[in-house]
Protein backbone atom coordinates (compact mmCIF):
# COMPACT_ATOMS: atom_id res chain seq x y z
CA UNK A 1 0.00 0.00 0.00
CA UNK A 2 1.43 3.43 -0.63
CA UNK A 3 2.11 5.97 1.92
CA UNK A 4 -0.15 8.96 1.41
CA UNK A 5 2.80 10.81 3.07
CA UNK A 6 5.61 10.03 1.26
CA UNK A 7 4.60 7.56 -1.79
CA UNK A 8 6.78 4.63 0.14
CA UNK A 9 5.50 1.72 -0.76
CA UNK A 10 6.08 -0.72 2.37
CA UNK A 11 4.06 -0.66 5.56
CA UNK A 12 3.27 -3.00 7.90
CA UNK A 13 -0.30 -3.56 10.05
CA UNK A 14 -0.67 -2.02 13.58
CA UNK A 15 -4.44 -3.64 13.80
CA UNK A 16 -7.41 -5.27 11.73
CA UNK A 17 -10.73 -5.69 12.60
CA UNK A 18 -13.90 -5.95 10.71
CA UNK A 19 -15.72 -2.51 9.49
CA UNK A 20 -19.04 -1.81 8.77
CA UNK A 21 -21.14 -5.13 9.71
CA UNK A 22 -18.37 -7.25 8.13
CA UNK A 23 -18.86 -5.81 5.20
CA UNK A 24 -15.40 -4.58 5.34
CA UNK A 25 -11.86 -4.88 7.01
CA UNK A 26 -10.66 -1.77 8.52
CA UNK A 27 -6.48 -1.71 8.68
CA UNK A 28 -3.96 0.56 10.44
CA UNK A 29 -1.11 0.73 9.00
CA UNK A 30 2.31 2.46 9.22
CA UNK A 31 4.81 3.39 6.67
CA UNK A 32 8.37 2.21 7.33
CA UNK A 33 9.76 4.81 5.76
CA UNK A 34 8.33 8.36 7.66
CA UNK A 35 6.51 6.16 10.11
CA UNK A 36 2.62 7.78 8.91
CA UNK A 37 -0.26 6.11 10.22
CA UNK A 38 -3.18 5.85 8.02
CA UNK A 39 -5.92 3.78 7.29
CA UNK A 40 -7.45 2.03 4.60
CA UNK A 41 -10.63 -0.50 4.24
CA UNK A 42 -10.94 -4.10 2.25
CA UNK A 43 -14.28 -4.93 0.35
CA UNK A 44 -15.28 -7.26 -1.67
CA UNK A 45 -15.20 -6.23 -5.23
CA UNK A 46 -19.25 -7.01 -5.98
CA UNK A 47 -20.86 -7.05 -9.66
CA UNK A 48 -20.72 -3.50 -10.82
CA UNK A 49 -24.03 -1.62 -10.48
CA UNK A 50 -24.64 0.85 -13.12
CA UNK A 51 -26.61 3.99 -13.08
CA UNK A 52 -28.97 5.38 -14.93
CA UNK A 53 -28.98 8.80 -14.97
CA UNK A 54 -32.14 11.66 -16.12
CA UNK A 55 -30.53 12.30 -19.37
CA UNK A 56 -30.44 8.10 -20.22
CA UNK A 57 -26.83 8.04 -20.23
CA UNK A 58 -25.48 4.92 -17.98
CA UNK A 59 -22.82 5.09 -15.61
CA UNK A 60 -20.73 2.85 -12.90
CA UNK A 61 -22.45 3.35 -9.36
CA UNK A 62 -19.96 5.67 -7.43
CA UNK A 63 -19.69 4.93 -3.83
CA UNK A 64 -17.52 7.51 -3.22
CA UNK A 65 -20.24 10.17 -5.01
CA UNK A 66 -23.30 9.32 -2.72
CA UNK A 67 -20.48 9.51 0.65
CA UNK A 68 -19.37 13.06 -0.48
CA UNK A 69 -23.68 14.07 -1.16
CA UNK A 70 -24.28 12.64 2.15
CA UNK A 71 -21.57 14.38 3.93
CA UNK A 72 -22.25 17.63 2.06
CA UNK A 73 -25.85 17.47 3.15
CA UNK A 74 -24.76 16.10 6.74
CA UNK A 75 -22.22 19.36 6.81
CA UNK A 76 -22.23 20.87 10.72
CA UNK A 77 -25.20 18.20 11.48
CA UNK A 78 -25.57 16.06 14.21
CA UNK A 79 -24.79 12.77 12.06
CA UNK A 80 -21.19 11.27 12.77
CA UNK A 81 -19.09 9.67 9.40
CA UNK A 82 -19.73 5.92 10.88
CA UNK A 83 -23.66 7.00 10.57
CA UNK A 84 -22.54 8.09 6.92
CA UNK A 85 -20.87 4.95 6.12
CA UNK A 86 -23.55 3.14 7.30
CA UNK A 87 -26.64 4.37 5.23
CA UNK A 88 -24.58 4.35 2.10
CA UNK A 89 -23.89 0.81 3.17
CA UNK A 90 -27.75 0.26 4.08
CA UNK A 91 -28.54 2.29 0.47
CA UNK A 92 -26.18 -0.67 -1.69
CA UNK A 93 -27.23 -3.42 -0.05
CA UNK A 94 -31.11 -2.41 -1.06
CA UNK A 95 -29.93 -2.77 -4.41
CA UNK A 96 -27.91 -5.94 -4.14
CA UNK A 97 -28.92 -8.49 -6.86
CA UNK A 98 -29.28 -5.56 -9.70
CA UNK A 99 -27.56 -5.03 -12.56
CA UNK A 100 -29.22 -1.20 -13.41
CA UNK A 101 -30.50 1.20 -11.05
CA UNK A 102 -32.31 5.01 -11.65
CA UNK A 103 -30.53 7.67 -10.29
CA UNK A 104 -34.46 8.39 -8.96
CA UNK A 105 -34.53 4.89 -7.20
CA UNK A 106 -31.40 6.21 -5.39
CA UNK A 107 -32.27 9.43 -4.65
CA UNK A 108 -35.45 8.46 -3.29
CA UNK A 109 -33.67 5.75 -0.98
CA UNK A 110 -31.25 8.51 0.38
CA UNK A 111 -34.10 10.48 0.85
CA UNK A 112 -36.19 8.04 3.05
CA UNK A 113 -33.20 7.43 5.17
CA UNK A 114 -32.18 10.49 5.34
CA UNK A 115 -35.67 11.59 6.74
CA UNK A 116 -35.01 9.11 9.42
CA UNK A 117 -31.81 10.38 10.31
CA UNK A 118 -31.80 14.19 10.06
CA UNK A 119 -34.34 16.80 9.12
CA UNK A 120 -32.51 19.47 8.33
CA UNK A 121 -29.68 16.95 6.26
CA UNK A 122 -32.97 15.58 4.60
CA UNK A 123 -33.94 19.28 3.33
CA UNK A 124 -30.57 19.92 2.22
CA UNK A 125 -30.04 16.78 -0.01
CA UNK A 126 -33.92 17.30 -1.25
CA UNK A 127 -32.75 20.80 -2.26
CA UNK A 128 -29.78 19.69 -4.79
CA UNK A 129 -31.84 16.23 -5.63
CA UNK A 130 -35.15 17.69 -6.66
CA UNK A 131 -33.53 20.95 -7.97
CA UNK A 132 -35.67 23.66 -6.29
CA UNK A 133 -36.18 26.76 -8.55
CA UNK A 134 -37.32 28.85 -5.70
CA UNK A 135 -37.56 29.67 -2.37
CA UNK A 136 -41.42 28.52 -2.45
CA UNK A 137 -40.33 24.88 -3.67
CA UNK A 138 -38.18 25.18 -0.76
CA UNK A 139 -41.03 25.72 1.81
CA UNK A 140 -43.64 23.60 0.60
CA UNK A 141 -40.71 20.32 1.06
CA UNK A 142 -40.13 22.11 4.57
CA UNK A 143 -44.02 22.28 5.16
CA UNK A 144 -44.38 18.61 3.66
CA UNK A 145 -41.94 16.96 6.19
CA UNK A 146 -43.59 19.10 9.39
CA UNK A 147 -46.73 17.41 8.23
CA UNK A 148 -45.51 13.79 7.99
Amino acid sequence: MRCPKCGHLDDKVLDSRAAREGASIRRRRQCLACEHRFTTYEEIVKDELRVVKRDGRREEFSRLKLERGLMRACEKRPVSADQIHDLVDQIIEGFEGESEVTSEQIGQTVMARLHKLDDVAYIRFASVYRRFADVNQFLKAVKDMVEK
